[in-house]
């Protein structure tokens, strides 16, 4: 069966349906519904599908598309709930109960039949949270539900009926900002909390602070402090806490309203407001009022246990010999500063007397890598990257070496780019059903990536496989995670029960000794033995050196940066590794070649003898030349350039031998001609378009090897006759 999905992007619920179809084996392609009606029937055109589907959609759809083809829309509301703002109004105005509804497309807005509808308890969360559990699960429920019966010859679709008793929604308006206006004077602290919550994601809650046009995002309800309704009196970790008439609530994100209808993004609260916040004597920036008034500023201890502010980001729990440690960043983004707070939780806990230690992220995101947001308004947008690209570095590093106790992550949520990369640094990766992994970096302008990505996602599920992920650049869920080897298990969907049950892997870990110990043995002995091959140092040092020219190299990755988080869609076209159906011959497998293999020269390595070592050395520049080839007959050319040095090498090394009569000669020859059939070996598979990059990199650590242990015995020796000479 053929599915199409049309969707205004391809992202949250989209990349939910897309995994979803696919592990179950539908052929599914994704055309974006950017407004031009031509692109998209011509897209519905080239993939012919038996059905399309649209889990996001924020524009209509042409009648010549569902008159001829079955269109089910998801719609997030209950039976006859109707309009573009059915989640904002439920959740501004506490509706107890809430659902999702699969439709038929239809001229009138949402007012198809009903194919499927579920229902489940509102929470007091806000609209992304909401969205990406409750609304993503029902619709995929739903989605599973039409597909038992699409075919059956029985089935008619339910004709929306608002005489009957579980018709209880109705047509809404577009929730527009005076619908969602705030009154500080007025408004009690529950009341705002639904308003910012309705608006949370997008369109944010217009305000004013300090006379300064704003939207608020990422609420929370202080629990002790009180003012005068309306003031700024306290400030922490970034965010504002704002007094209401009977409390206060924090308030962590705001975007600046800009004159003629400007871009702007959302920031931390403080970084919105620092025009307005005078420096003191320190050169420290505090934030007080026009008026003078009071403000308290807030420090948190990170290295207490708990979190003791309702804005705090980051904090940790121990309970007997496990440690969870939270990090709940706004949006799953990780900036330098909040990268540095996280590395010292970890490296506190990590001296703390557990013998298991827990990463949970955060609850609808576990996290995305750098603060794309944060770049962006830095004075250098490159300075900030490499920073930040160091600082996540850091902290990835200091998970990797941590050979004395059990590591685990915990996906709660989505782990897109070096977030996904930073959740393999633990020794266990457990993720929750319906996460969806997002491991590679290419789609931000051509962005390498760091993170040590190129040990641990090669190390999880292997180097043809992390090939195919990186350059294809396509969501995988949870379940084909566990299948490929990217997780470790798979747990419970609900967020409480996986909770539990991550808790119960942690005790149980922790609780038997003897497995634990042996674990952990083995953990030291594999971080030796990869070291000993190639050292975190060398990966970390490529990467950076491939990221250092995305950053001051060239404008793609700014570029990209900037479209991505000023919302600027300027393609037309659905991008090919999505839109399948647009894809040239051949484009979407995995390819013969890339960036992943790296071969990095170690100062182990040197023996002293400059012209043994720079052939050394040059073969590590031919072996990065054979990676990088485009096409079969530069990987043959590339290839035999190896085979003629290596052999030029080995037959100067061995006439150098038998004239010193090395006692090893017969020996070390033996290697040299094992390596050298390797290396035909390899020419062979690639004539016969057979080759995989693991041969290359199978001979350079064969290479490696040989040199600190056969060449460095010839290197003593050569000394030993330098210093008592055979007469």
């Amino acid at each position: 069966m053929r599915i199409l999905l049309i969707s205004t992007a391809f992202s949250g619920l989209t990349q939910r349906f897309y995994t979803e179809l696919e592990d179950a084996g539908y052929t599914v392609s994704v055309e974006l519904h950017s407004g031009d009606m031509a692109q998209l029937l011509e897209g519905v055109a080239l993939f012919k599908p038996d059905l399309i589907l649209c889990p996001f959609l924020t524009k209509y759809l042409p009648k010549e598309i569902y008159e001829h083809t079955q269109c089910l829309i998801v719609h997030p509301g209950i039976k006859g709930d109707r309009g573009p703002s059915s989640l904002d109004w439920a959740i501004q105005n506490g509706e107890p109960e809430w659902g999702v509804s699969l439709l038929e497309a239809a001229e009138e807005m949402d007012a198809g039949p009903i194919w499927s509808n579920k229902t489940f308890p509102l929470r007091q969360a806000t609209k992304s949270s909401i969205f990406y559990r409750e609304v993503t699960q029902a619709a995929i429920d739903c989605l599973w539900e039409v597909l038992t019966y699409f075919d059956a010859p029985n089935f008619k679709p339910e004709a929306q009926d608002y005489s009957r008793a579980d018709y209880k929604g109705k047509l809404l308006p577009v929730m527009k900002q005076p619908d969602r206006a705030i009154n500080w004077k007025k408004h009690k602290t529950d009341e705002i909390l639904r308003r910012i919550n309705a608006a949370d994601g997008s369109p944010g809650v217009l305000d004013e602070i300090y006379g300064k046009p704003v939207f608020i995002f990422n609420a929370h309800k202080e629990l002790h402090l009180t003012g005068k309704p309306g003031d700024i009196i306290a400030i922490a970790n970034h965010a504002i806490c704002r007094a209401t008439v009977d409390g206060a609530l924090w308030i962590g994100h705001l975007k600046p309203k800009l004159e003629s209808g400007a871009k702007s993004i959302k920031l931390p609260a403080t970084f919105v407001l620092k025009d307005l916040l005078p420096q003191t004597s320190h050169g420290t920036t505090t934030l007080k009022s026009l008026l003078s008034k009071t403000i308290i500023a807030i420090e948190i201890n990170y290295t207490k246990p708990g979190r003791h502010l309702p804005c705090q980001e980051v904090w940790y729990e121990q309970e007997g010999d496990v440690a969870y440690i939270y990090f709940s960043f706004h949006n799953g983004g990780m900036s330098t500063e909040q990268c540095h707070i996280l590395l010292s939780v970890y490296q506190h806990v990590a001296t703390l007397s557990v013998k298991v230690i827990v990463l949970m992220g955060g609850e609808e995101c576990w996290s995305n890598g750098i603060h794309l947001n944060h770049i962006e308004v830095a004075e250098s947008s490159a300075d900030e990257s490499w920073l930040n690209i160091n600082a996540i570095d850091d902290l990835i590093y200091q998970i990797i070496t941590t050979l004395d106790k059990l590591t685990i992550s915990a996906l709660r949520g989505n782990a897109g780019a070096g977030g996904a990369i930073m959740a393999l640094a633990a020794d266990k990766v457990f993720a929750r059903e319906g996460v969806i992994f997002n491991p590679h970096y290419k789609n931000m302008g051509q962005l390498y990536g760091s993170e040590y990505w190129t040990y641990l996602l090669p190390k999880r599920v292997g180097l043809e496989m992390a090939t195919s992920l990186t350059e294809q650049r396509l969501p995988v869920s949870a379940k084909k995670a566990w299948h490929i080897g990217l997780c470790d298990k798979v747990l419970d969907k609900n967020h409480k029960i996986f909770t539990a049950q991550i808790r119960h892997l942690a005790n149980a870990s922790a609780a038997d000794s003897e497995a634990l110990q042996k674990h952990l043995n083995e953990k030291a002995n594999t971080r030796c033995h990869d070291e000993s091959l190639k050292a975190l140092a060398s990966y970390r040092k490529f990467e950076l050196t491939q990221m250092y020219a995305n950053f001051y190299g060239n404008e793609d990755y700014h570029n990209a940066r900037q479209r991505f988080v000023y919302k600027i869609n300027d393609e037309t076209k659905t991008p090919e590794n999505i839109a399948h159906h647009r894809q040239q011959e051949g484009l979407g497998k995995p390819p013969a070649s890339g960036s992943m293999v790296h071969f990095v020269w170690e100062d182990y390595y040197q023996m002293g003898d400059e012209l043994v070592d720079n052939q050394h050395k040059d073969l590590f520049i031919l072996a990065d030349q054979l990676v990088s080839s485009v096409n079969r007959e530069e990987l043959i050319q590339n290839s035999r350039l190896i085979y003629q040095h290596v052999k030029e090498h080995f037959s100067a090394e061995e006439e150098h031998m038998e004239k010193l009569g090395f006692r090893s000669y017969k020996s070390h020859v033996r290697e040299h001609t094992f390596m050298l059939e390797k290396l035909v070996e390899m020419d062979h598979r690639i004539t016969h378009d057979d080759w995989k990059q693991t041969d290359i990199q199978e001979f350079m650590d064969k290479w490696g090897k040989h040199i600190i242990h056969a060449d460095m015995a010839f290197n003593a020796f050569q000394k030993e006759q330098e210093l008592d000479p055979v007469e």
